[in-house]
């Protein structure tokens, strides 16, 4: 029984008896006095207890209140950008971009209400029914390879895309002028996959424009269903013109003939776009080329009318989508021209449209220069790679560039509220509307910001344009709320949100992610360039705050130990709960979570963190926060107190330390399917068995004195092929450990339980390259380990993208092959620095 439900019974009891002692008279008065003095006392009392729980409940209340509003509430500290930093007359040459990676090719404004267009393909006939439409980049769409060969993240990009018998190549070039981010060009070339066939595919292409608010557009239509031109009108781009010139032969001026359809209607949502045009693949037309039979296709309306009230009726708001569809043989090539009204009145008149012969000149220059920038910044060819392998490096970082995007929208937020399983309580809460400029880990799996990936991102980034790696990280940092915290997985706006599944979308304020975004960071200071300082002056305040979240929020349970919050809890069809926070997902911890848990891999991050951020306020002069900063980073540097907290003698590494058990296995138990199943010993307090790459963490990140006697164990783990070894790179959990290979739950299969990733080898190249370079018992060896090591990576991840055209998420480390999503064009691109290695 509750005790306000008890308080309230006792209190109507006195009261009769009150009353009753009234009705007596004599003694019974005299009682009844006393009674009612006792009653005083007793409801003077109540009253005071009611009070104080009314205050206890309402200073809860407002306490709950205060910490939801400060989850939603941005941080206070001045933008690490300048204002309006996305908008044309600020950066011009960022405005216009391939900022839709999740499409196989797109291009949008850096906007919250941005103009879009994009391209959609069909091969007529090639199966019974309605034409396969290909659009968004999917896992299972059966397209591919496919990947940027070149893109320079700013200007210019070539792409070619396998879709069965068809080869497309599409490519921009950007051309400056103007106040509202200058012109651009797309050429889209298909042609048969197998040379010299007969049967020659009928081949449609759909080229769109979208707007997203009231912005016009104005068609004007000519002959058969082509349009001539679309006119527009925006308030950030002005006037402007888009033109669709007729097909010609690749290579040349020849035209083709083509047949042409069009569909006009309102905005249906981004999200809506691929279903409203297969639904509107609903007729038949002919395409007769001249001197051929004609052949049947499937093809939107054949004349311009808007299909929804009216450019002018009441669902205007939504935006306009115009989409023109061209059917011919293959092979074609089709140019899509863009101008900007403030660059044509600027420029030469001479210089005329970016199409045809113009086009194919400024496509050569920009291919050449980027050749030359790539090798003059990784130097592939001077370190004897073959021409190949630099053509992976090049592709490596063109994905990269490539898959940047530019979102904006509101995120879903459950506050924080200091006691774990209490968020579940509280309802989540939209965050506000923020932009979010950023790589994506892959355009087909992973087309959004996740936090810890995006500063292995920058990493390669940050070596090919500092500028891109200054707004990535500006963008981020803006997204911090009031107590410092960041989401570690970005869900913004309806496209990001319709490929999320509904358990995703909500982010935990409780739950880090690894500061990865200090790796470039870091790099930023040893370079020393100017305008790199400038920008980390700016950022500083936000970067503190974000670090002091992190080291305060994840603190331990003893002093200078931390633990990430947001464990899964124990549930009966979990061989180990997960520790998403960590990003290293199923990786085995403690098998029964609690309070008492200590994580290495976190402690090693903050260690990080504190170093860098000392390194950077002793540079700004920032005297104060050097002096907190120096004080951690001294503590958290100190082997002696790293020993004690988390080296496990019993099993010669360091580890993590909880409430664990190694006696934990899943049993079929029907009808449940797989069931957790805990044996004996019982869960004790002890240093988790789980040999893997959260055990190397104080070497990955170079925490360790060259002369430590840590060193040579963990170079004795991770050279031992029956541990960490493999002949494809370092494997995530020890071939030797009881969790490798294993399952997390009958739906869950094995995901950083032995597989190779690139991010954590990346690091241990680089910690090896350190430790090799530094006078010690072990210099020799690390050396000699890091040219094995690199050599296996590198020469696997160039095997498996001979093999397959593309980068993978992970890599077996049994054989070698490509696992998980497809194009992992994230992470996995830092097998360029690799190769340059450039750590």
């Amino acid at each position: 029984m509750a005790r306000g439900e008890r308080r309230r019974r006792g209190a109507p009891a006195d009261g009769a008896r009150t009353a009753e002692g009234a009705a007596r008279g004599g003694p019974a008065r005299r009682d009844g006095r006393g009674g009612v003095a006792r009653s005083t006392v007793r409801g003077v009392v109540l009253a005071i207890g009611a009070l104080l729980l009314a205050l206890s409940l309402s200073g809860s209340w407002l306490l709950a209140w205060h910490r939801a509003r400060r989850a939603v509430t941005l941080h206070p500290a001045p933008p690490a950008l300048p204002p309006d930093s996305s908008r044309p007359s600020v950066a011009p040459d960022f405005f216009w971009g391939t900022y839709r990676p999740h499409v196989y090719f797109g291009m949008k404004t850096r906007s919250p209400q941005p103009l879009l267009t994009g391209l959609m393909w069909a091969q007529q006939g090639a199966t019974p029914g309605t034409p396969k439409l290909r659009h968004t980049c999917e896992q299972g769409d059966g397209v591919g390879p496919y990947g940027w060969e070149f893109h320079d993240g700013l200007s210019f990009g070539r792409q070619h895309i396998q879709d069965g018998a068809l080869r497309l190549t599409t490519e921009f070039v950007k051309r400056p002028g103007g106040q509202h981010g200058g012109d651009w060009s797309w050429r889209v070339t298909v042609e048969p996959q197998a040379s010299g066939t007969s049967a020659l595919p009928l081949v449609s292409l759909f080229f769109y424009v979208v707007t997203d608010g009231k912005e016009v557009l104005v068609p004007e239509v000519g002959a058969k269903g082509q349009l001539k031109f679309i006119s527009g009108h925006t308030s950030e781009l002005g006037d402007f013109r888009f033109t669709l010139l007729p097909p010609t032969s690749p290579g040349d001026a020849v035209p083709k003939y083509g047949s042409y359809n069009v569909f006009w209607s309102s905005n249906p949502g981004l999200p809506l776009l691929t279903e409203m045009v297969k639904s509107r693949l609903n007729s038949w037309f002919q395409h007769r080329s001249p001197g051929a039979s004609p052949e049947r296709y499937l093809g939107l309306p054949g004349s311009l009318k808007w299909e929804d009230r009216g450019p002018s009726g009441q669902r205007q708001e939504q935006g306009q989508f115009l989409i023109q569809q061209v059917t011919l043989k293959a092979p074609f090539s089709m140019e899509l021209v863009f101008e900007s009204g403030s660059a044509r009145a600027g420029r030469n008149q001479a210089l005329g449209q970016l199409a045809g012969s113009l086009l194919t000149q400024a496509l050569e220059t920009h291919s050449e220069a980027f050749k030359e920038r790539f090798e003059k910044t990784f130097r592939l060819q001077e370190k004897g790679l073959s021409p190949g392998e630099q053509a992976l490096g090049q592709a490596a970082l063109s994905g990269l560039l490539g898959g940047i995007g530019y979102f904006y929208g509101q995120g879903l937020v459950l506050p924080d509220m200091k006691v774990e399983g209490s968020e579940q309580k509280v309802a989540p809460a939209l965050f506000p509307p923020v932009p979010l400029f950023t790589a994506v880990p892959s355009r087909s799996f992973f087309p959004r910001g996740f936090l810890w990936d995006e500063g292995f991102h920058q990493l390669v980034v940050q070596r090919w344009d500092p500028r891109l790696t200054q707004e990535a990280l500006g963008h981020w940092l803006g997204l911090l709320n009031a107590d410092g915290w960041i989401g570690r997985e970005q869900v913004l706006g309806d496209e990001a949100r319709a490929r999320v599944p509904p358990e995703f979308l909500v982010q935990r304020t409780a739950h880090a992610n690894p500061p990865t975004l200090l790796l470039p960071v870091a790099h930023m200071l040893e370079g020393g360039d100017p305008a790199d300082l400038a920008f980390l002056r700016r950022a500083f305040p936000r970067l503190y705050a974000w670090f002091s979240w992190l080291h305060q929020s994840q603190a331990g349970p003893v002093p200078l130990s931390y633990r990430w919050r947001g464990r899964d809890p124990t549930l009966p069809t979990l061989l180990n709960p997960k520790t998403l926070p960590s990003g290293l997902d199923d990786y085995p911890r403690a098998s029964h979570p609690s309070a008492t848990e200590r994580h290495l891999d976190l402690r090693c991050w903050v260690a990080l963190g504190a170093r860098v951020l000392l390194r950077l306020a002793e540079q700004l002069g920032e005297a104060e926060a050097a002096a907190e900063l120096g004080t951690l980073a001294a503590s958290l540097g100190d082997e002696k107190i790293l020993d004690e907290l988390h080296w496990a003698p019993e099993l010669e590494v360091f580890a993590d330390f909880g409430n664990h058990t190694k006696a934990v296995q899943l049993k079929p138990r029907p009808p449940q399917g797989l069931v957790r199943v805990v044996g004996r010993p019982h869960p004790r307090l002890q240093y988790v068995d789980a040999l893997g790459y959260v055990s190397i963490f104080p070497l990955l990140l170079r925490l360790l004195d060259p002369h430590s006697s840590r060193l040579g164990p963990l170079l004795d783990v991770l050279a031992d092929s029956r541990h960490l070894w493999s002949r494809f790179g370092l494997r995530s959990l020890a071939a030797s450990s009881p969790f490798y290979n294993q399952r997390n739950s009958e739906h869950d299969p094995p995901y950083w339980r032995g597989a190779v990733w690139l991010n954590v080898n990346y690091l241990a190249l680089g910690a090896l390259h350190h430790y090799g370079h530094l006078e010690g018992p072990h210099q020799a060896r690390a050396s000699k380990l890091h040219r094995e090591l690199r050599a296996n990576v590198v020469g696997n991840v160039w095997q498996q993208y001979q093999a397959t055209g593309f980068l993978w998420e992970q890599y077996s480390d049994q054989d070698g092959r490509g696992m998980g999503c497809r194009p992992f064009q994230g992470w996995t691109s830092l097998v360029l620095l690799a190769m340059a290695e450039d750590y």
